[in-house]
């Protein structure tokens, strides 16, 4: 049996503009990374944790969870698809970690937990409900709002726009999800795992809203306190 990789951390730059100058984004040059893997060892752009949001981006490749192509998906990357499974996995293992996944991120928890997702959101649901808007804009919709669990104490509203940017959605629920939330034409818009304190996949994006939105924001504060109660513990 081959050795494990050493792992190396690597710090990212500080906030940024994007090349498309719209959003603001912490980076590191692909070269730091690739050196650590032509040296043999793991990079990791993450400090130690006391809570982890994973993030949104790209589709996920259809067979991570044993789906079919569909002409919409976009900006696939494996490795990154194998990195925020393992990852997502290793937080399932510590119940006390507060763990956030947004929108992609949301995805990558039911497929961790043996999910799987449905490829493009208008061949099942219709075009009642925009997701996004063409060719891959965000847009504000409403959701509904299940108020029992981490969700009734996030949101004191039934109802809420929310910041909508994707085109898949959850279809099979992961072992130990609870639907917590859904859109005017029933996809998925959080989920729950019950089961630990504060486990919690939202569909939208709270990040973009957070600033503008209180209720949004408190999404995030509530991590923080999660966090901040796990770090004295």
């Amino acid at each position: 049996m081959s050795a494990r990789r050493p792992t190396s951390g690597i710090t990212t730059y500080g906030p940024a503009a994007a090349p498309d100058g719209e959003l603001l984004h912490f980076s590191l040059p692909a070269h730091y990374v690739d050196a650590v893997v032509a040296a043999g060892g793991v990079p990791v752009l993450l400090a130690i944790l006391d809570g982890l949001i994973i993030a949104g981006g790209g589709d996920i490749a259809p067979e991570t969870y044993g789906g079919s192509g569909h002409e919409t998906i976009y900006l696939v990357n494996p490795a990154r698809d194998r990195f925020e499974l393992a990852l997502a996995r290793a937080a399932l293992e510590r119940p006390e970690l507060p763990l956030l996944g947004i929108c992609r991120g949301m995805q990558v928890m039911n497929i961790a937990l043996g999910g799987d997702l449905t490829a493009h959101v208008p061949d099942v649901f219709g075009d009642g409900v925009a997701h996004r808007l063409p060719p891959r804009v965000p847009t504000t919709h409403r959701v509904r709002i299940e108020r029992s669990g981490i969700l009734g104490e996030i949101f004191a509203d039934d109802e809420l726009p929310v910041c909508s940017w994707h085109h898949q959605a959850v279809r099979r629920l992961g072992r130990g999800l609870r639907a917590a939330a859904h859109a005017a034409d029933g996809v998925v818009e959080a989920v729950v795992l019950d089961a630990r304190p504060f486990a919690l996949g939202l569909q939208w994006h709270p990040e973009m809203q957070a600033a503008e939105d209180p209720r949004q924001l408190r999404v995030f504060q509530v991590l923080v306190e999660r966090a901040r109660v796990r770090r004295r513990a």
